[in-house]
Formats: structure tokens, C-alpha cells, sequence
């Protein structure tokens, strides 16, 4: 069993878990949750986290999120990035199950925070760099108009991530006209 420091450590454990849409490699340093990746090879110098409690909290997290049943999130994240990035990621925590923002949405909110100037395309490149993939839900970002934009892990993904969450994509990829509206409203109200 590793035990946790609650700072983290310099070695990196992994975990595989076979999801619907593909492999995902699970990182920790032993107390926190790094990384959620997209069919990529092990690191050099990571172990085994077997025994890593956040890691198997992580894959049973996952395991029920792919079986439909949504609940909190309760793992401890450190993802690293600068701190806009992790402004923008902590925006992407916010946006719920079956929810979508656009781009704009996020931009809007980190200028709110920051009241200085901000555009969807930086939001959108530190998007692009979350490494808690689904957890950090960065596959909720659309385009201005409910279009399925880049995703660093495919669009093909991302599609099948939003309709597993019930949001429906039409033919040409975009959220279908109720979906995107309720989504819209609900936002504005």
C-alpha cells in the first residue's frame, strides 16, 4: 500500500482501465490524481499503482460513470499546468454531467475572475492541455454555435462521450437544436 504524504511524491504510478470509448491511462504521484490520458504508452519510471488508493478510487469512479450512474467527484486532483490553465480547468469542473459551455462561456467566466481581457481561442489551448481527461470534463466545451470543435483525444471521442451523457450530436456534429437550447437557457436564467 503506498501511503500518502498529502504533498505528492516524485515517483508515478499508473493504472490502466478499459473504458467503452478506449484505453485510459491513469497517472497519480501516490496522493493525487495527475493525469486521465487517451491511449498512451506508460511513462518511463512508472510503477504499478496497484495499491494506490486514489488510483483504484479513480478506476471505480470511472467504471460507474461509464455504467451511466453520475455522482460527485471526491478524488484528489493536481493537475499540473500554469495558473491560467488551471483557472481555466477549475471552470471546466463546474460545467455538470450532461451540460455543455462554449468556449466563449469559459472565456467570459476566467475574464470575470481575472477582469482583464480573454479570448475563447487562449481558453481554447488550455483546454486542449487538460490531463484529467472526462473527470475534468474538457469533452463539455463546444463551439459558439454547439459544434463539435478539437478534442485532443479525437472528435470521434468526444462525440461519444456527450452522447453517452445524453446530450444529443446531430449528423454534422452539432448538438441537436432542443439540447443546445435547453443548455443555452438554462444558463442564462
Amino acid at each position: 500500500m503506498v501511503i500518502c504524504n498529502k504533498r505528492g511524491g516524485k515517483q508515478m504510478y499508473y493504472a490502466e482501465y478499459e473504458s467503452p470509448v478506449g484505453r485510459l491511462l491513469l497517472l497519480s504521484d501516490g496522493c493525487f490524481l495527475t493525469h486521465v490520458l487517451f491511449d498512451v504508452e506508460v511513462p518511463e519510471g512508472a510503477v504499478s499503482g496497484e495499491n494506490v488508493a486514489v488510483l483504484e478510487k479513480t478506476a471505480a469512479w470511472l467504471h460507474d460513470y461509464f455504467r451511466g450512474d453520475v455522482r460527485p467527484i471526491d478524488i484528489p486532483l493536481n493537475p499540473e499546468g500554469t495558473e491560467f490553465q488551471k483557472t481555466v480547468w477549475a471552470e471546466l469542473a463546474g460545467i455538470g454531467y450532461g451540460q455543455t459551455r462554449t468556449y466563449g462561456d469559459i472565456a467570459r467566466a476566467v475574464r470575470g475572475q481575472s477582469g482583464g481581457r480573454m479570448s475563447a481561442q487562449a481558453v481554447g489551448q488550455a483546454v486542449g492541455k487538460n490531463p484529467i481527461s472526462i473527470l475534468v470534463p474538457c469533452h463539455r466545451v463546444v463551439g459558439s454555435k454547439g459544434q463539435m470543435t478539437g478534442y485532443a483525444w479525437g472528435v470521434e471521442k468526444k462525440v461519444w462521450l456527450l452522447r453517452h451523457e445524453g446530450i444529443a450530436i446531430t449528423e454534422k456534429e452539432r448538438i441537436a437544436a432542443p439540447a443546445w437550447a435547453l443548455v443555452r437557457n438554462d444558463r442564462e436564467s
